[in-house]
């Protein structure tokens, strides 16, 4: 048989084709960007998990979805916009998912704040009011209703352990039920610089799963014992934290952020950008850059790669949508400080 030049093409693609793929390693994990255009932030979240692949490849094979947003506290300029929530919830019940939304906030005025004033506590009586008063506050009781999903203190409740492999500071890690029973952690959080964490996205936003019925309100001994692994008393706590649940799914609410002495004291920033992806570093990675942070100026990057969770640099993401310098803004940064520096300022006290 004569070895023609298609023949020999054919052979270079398939044979050759393959062993350059197979030297190509995995696919880069893919993160969306996508402007909110006329005040339309359900429009962009739609757009900005389609550019995924859509909710029934993100969540094929996972049933039951918790949406976890950031309501740190009752402000609504410091807390994930109810239409984020209930674009997401939508979309995940048009695809037939059972759908919870779950939050264990971490102040209120009235309850742990007196005055200026923030105090730790583990009382359950004082922790189910408060995060009853935040859903209220905050609309989400209303959204859940008109949405007919259930809201979910993670404070208090039936609780389950969860043991996580070569942890940094919890070998265990004691979860409400909810969390161990669902298929998909969707993490939901208002773009916002951090004093402690630099930037607090998609999983900071899980220190608001320990339940302050076991580790205080305002997480305060996850604090105390992840500053004696690290200064931040946070960033290595954060990734026991995300590898002790099934988070698959990250949505950043850029609506408006904040910049500035974060959580819930900085000026607002009109960003109108939403930032999705299934790999949370990846998708943290991006929006700390969007911000103007370079990835090592935040902690948390630096303990998700010794835990083996990558990637590791930007040039390691695909990005989809809005190129980041269109959509990029220099945020003003946070002091940053230490745990130990500040502890006896901020719930030390207990109530």
């Amino acid at each position: 048989m004569r070895y023609t030049q298609l023949s020999r093409r054919r052979f270079l693609l398939t044979c050759g084709g393959a062993a350059l793929g197979a030297a190509a390693g995995p696919p880069r994990p893919a993160v969306s960007v996508v402007k909110i255009k006329d005040g339309r932030i359900g429009t962009a979240v739609e757009q900005a998990v389609d550019l995924l692949g859509g909710i029934k490849t993100i969540a094929k094979g996972k049933d039951r979805i918790m949406l976890k947003p950031n309501l740190v506290t009752a402000l609504p300029s410091a807390t994930t916009k109810p239409e984020v929530i209930r674009a997401l919830a939508q979309l995940m019940k048009a695809a037939r998912k059972e759908v919870l939304i779950g939050e264990g906030s971490a102040a209120a005025a009235g309850f742990n704040v007196q005055g200026q004033e923030i105090f730790r506590t583990k009382k359950k009586d004082i922790l189910d009011a408060m995060q009853k008063f935040v859903f209220d506050e905050l609309g989400y009781s209303e959204l859940a209703k008109s949405l007919n999903v259930p809201l979910v203190n993670l404070h208090s409740g039936e609780m389950a352990e969860v043991t996580v492999p070569k942890a940094f500071v919890f070998d265990k890690i004691t979860l409400h039920r909810s969390l161990t029973d669902i298929d998909l952690l969707c993490s939901v959080p208002m773009m916002k610089t951090h004093a402690l964490a630099a930037v607090t996205l998609g999983m900071k936003n899980l220190i608001g799963v320990y339940p302050g019925t076991v580790y205080y309100s305002v997480r305060g001994l996850v604090h105390d014992v992840t500053a004696k692994v690290e200064p931040s008393g946070t960033a290595a706590a954060i990734v026991d934290m995300v590898r002790a649940n099934k988070l698959g799914l990250v949505v950043i609410d850029g609506s408006m952020a904040m910049e500035g002495d974060g959580p819930s004291q900085g000026p607002l920033v009109k960003m109108d950008v939403i930032i999705a992806g299934t790999n949370p570093v990846a998708t943290d990675m991006v929006a700390a850059s969007v911000m103007g942070f370079e990835t090592r100026e935040v902690p948390t990057f630096a303990w998700a790669n010794k835990a083996g969770l990558g990637p590791a640099a930007l040039d390691e993401i695909e990005i989809r949508g809005e190129k980041l310098e269109n959509v990029r803004r220099q945020f003003a940064k946070p002091t940053i400080y230490t745990w130990d520096s500040i502890r006896g300022l901020w719930g030390y006290k207990e109530v």
